[in-house]
């Protein structure tokens, strides 16, 4: 992940790219910070939320000014949520792209996990990017008419889910839980949004080398860096460019699908 104070060559100029609007959840940090950072350097208005600030976010918002926005919002607060989304789309007149990254992860076996984990990654990871996506989908169907006439396919979400939902996980049985969920409603999803030209379609990284896999033992990380065929824990960086390439022109024809992100197939 890069942070810079100034601007550098790879920024495009005033007005460049097709300036979609992006909505990120939990963009202060990890992969949210790393996708918020892509898609600014792709010319991309986005508007973002977390629960604090950061460093690193605070470097986007001197580089890239007005085409940044962040509040501080809990994800798992409904009406803090549905205010979100409207501020960002007062703020830059529409919405083209839901990235739904924000997630909070409690390791432990189920049956000594607390309630209060249970429910909070139920209401973070579930149902607030379920919400989230809601409100991005209502302000996608009400396009005001002068932002102009949106091409076939242009519109998009993308639900960040995890190589959990699919292959498990000692002690992340209700994380991997709220990642299968995303992962169904995505595509339920895609079949009622299909006919209207709106895509959604999830990604699905393999460990990465976040704040989320920190509490993981040193055993446990060096048995999935060597059922990796890539040799290493993911990183940011590995997963960016499939959530831009999902809410680009060049994903214009693919909804409903999965992408798994994993250096081939930690288990």
């Amino acid at each position: 992940m890069h942070e810079a104070d100034s601007p550098s060559s790879q920024d495009p100029a005033p007005g460049a790219g097709h300036g979609a609007v992006t909505v990120v959840s939990g963009g202060s940090r990890g992969l949210g910070l790393a996708v918020v950072e892509r898609l600014l350097e792709r010319g991309d208005r986005v508007a973002t939320f977390s629960r604090r600030g950061s460093e690193g976010l605070g470097a986007l918002a001197r580089r890239h000014g007005d085409r940044l926005l962040h509040r501080a919002v809990d994800a798992a607060d409904p009406g803090a949520l549905r205010h979100f989304v409207a501020e960002a789309c007062d703020a830059f007149g529409t919405i083209d792209h839901c990235v739904a990254n924000a997630a909070v992860a409690a390791e432990g076996v189920l049956a000594t996990m607390p309630d209060a984990d249970i429910d909070a990654m139920l209401g973070v990871n579930l149902r607030g990017s379920i919400v989230l996506v809601r409100e991005c989908v209502r302000r996608f169907l009400a396009r005001p008419a002068a932002a102009g006439p949106r091409p076939p396919g242009s519109a998009s979400v993308v639900v960040v889910s995890s190589i959990v939902a699919a292959r498990g996980s000692p002690g992340l049985a209700v994380y991997a839980a709220t990642k299968a969920g995303l992962e169904g409603f995505a595509r339920a999803l895609s079949r009622e949004l299909g006919p209207r030209g709106i895509r959604v379609n999830a990604v699905a990284p393999g460990f990465l080398a976040t704040e989320l896999s920190a509490s993981l033992p040193d055993e446990q990380r060096a048995r999935i860096v060597r059922r990796t065929p890539l040799g290493r824990l993911g990183e940011p960086a590995d997963v960016v460019g499939a959530i831009a390439f999902l809410t680009g022109a060049d994903a214009a024809f693919l909804t409903g699908v999965t992408l798994t992100v994993d250096g081939g197939g930690a288990t």
